[in-house]
Formats: structure tokens, C-alpha cells, sequence
């Protein structure tokens, strides 16, 4: 069976023009070796599968040459527990990066009220500037 018809049945990608494609890329590896779509895979190949930003390390356990629902399609291949475990990893880092930016950026434009503490906020450091320089000159504003 060849590992592009595999990819897609094993619900890797989407459809087999995105398997060849990232074949062709040499984001999928059989063995540590570079491969064309066109290779037979076989049941015991270990298969590195390389989808942005995450990296599968899986290894063949059936083969099915017909895309079946992704119950069915897990008992394909078994993904190694590092492999898991650097997923697991990048997944939680890369959500904690996201809810960093969040908490940065807030939830779009500030409300009125929020608009009046950061003017206040901001004029705060205004007024002391102001008071410094009335003390220095013997004048008081008004």
C-alpha cells in the first residue's frame, strides 16, 4: 500500500494531494529516511509525521486502504509515549503563550469606565510633574 493512501486513511491529512505534498516536502519520514509518496509502508514501519508546529512518531499496525471513521482509523498505527509527551508539552506552552498575548492585548477597545482609570491613571504622573514645578518657582497654581 503506498504511504500517501495510508496518511489519508489513517486521518493524518485531509486528503491525498496533502499527504503527496508533504512527502514531497520531506515532512514524512520512514525510518530516518527521506521517502517518496510512493513507497510501499509496511506493517511494523515506524513513521515520523512532521504537521506544524507538532511532530508524530507512530508506528504501523494495520493497513486500510479506505478512510474509515477515526475510531477505526487509530487502530492503524500506535504513537510512541514521547512522542505523546512532546506534543502534550508543545500544546500546553504554546496555550500558555496564547493566554499570555490575551492578557496583554485585553478584549478589544476599553469601555468608557476603563477609558476614565487609564486617563486618571495616566494624568496621575501629570499632576506630580506640576506640583514639582510650582514648588520650585514659590508659585501655586490655581
Amino acid at each position: 500500500m503506498r504511504i500517501d493512501k495510508w496518511l489519508w486513511a489513517a486521518r493524518f491529512f485531509k486528503t491525498r494531494s496533502l499527504a503527496s505534498e508533504a512527502i514531497s516536502r520531506n515532512r514524512v519520514h520512514v525510518g530516518g529516511q527521506r521517502i517518496k509518496a510512493s513507497r510501499q509502508v509496511l506493517v511494523g514501519d515506524v513513521i515520523q509525521i512532521e504537521k506544524i508546529p507538532y511532530e508524530f512518531v507512530v508506528t504501523v499496525l494495520a493497513l486500510n486502504d479506505q478512510r474509515r471513521p477515526a475510531s477505526e482509523a487509530q487502530a492503524l498505527y500506535e504513537e510512541t509515549a514521547a512522542s505523546q509527551l512532546a506534543r502534550q508539552t508543545l500544546s500546553e506552552r504554546l496555550k500558555s503563550d496564547r493566554m499570555a498575548h490575551r492578557g496583554l492585548a485585553g478584549e478589544g477597545r476599553p469601555s468608557k469606565k476603563q477609558r476614565r482609570q487609564i486617563i486618571r491613571f495616566q494624568n496621575q504622573n501629570d499632576t506630580s510633574d506640576q506640583d514639582s514645578d510650582a514648588d520650585a518657582n514659590g508659585e501655586t497654581i490655581a
